[in-house]
């Protein structure tokens, strides 16, 4: 039962990039909900919880690369 390697990379990178967007959505979200009086409270909202979609979506996309390197799928 070997691993495939690049595969392998390919999804810790993409698990990588998911923990990224795991932080900066929240913390988007949180900056947006601290200046509901702004001009700019709808969009910068909206990139939070785009922000916090995406990371569901890599960690998804990532967890299933690795467990098709990992189980040759």
């Amino acid at each position: 039962m070997a691993t495939n390697k690049e595969a392998l990379a390919k999804g810790v990178r993409t698990m990588a990039m998911s923990l990224l967007f795991m932080f900066t959505g929240p913390g988007i979200i949180y900056q947006a909900f601290k200046n509901k009086e702004h001009p700019l409270y709808i969009p910068v909202l909206v990139l939070g919880i785009a922000f916090g979609t995406l990371a569901i979506f890599f960690a998804f996309k990532g967890l299933k690369k690795i467990m098709s390197a990992l189980f040759n799928d």
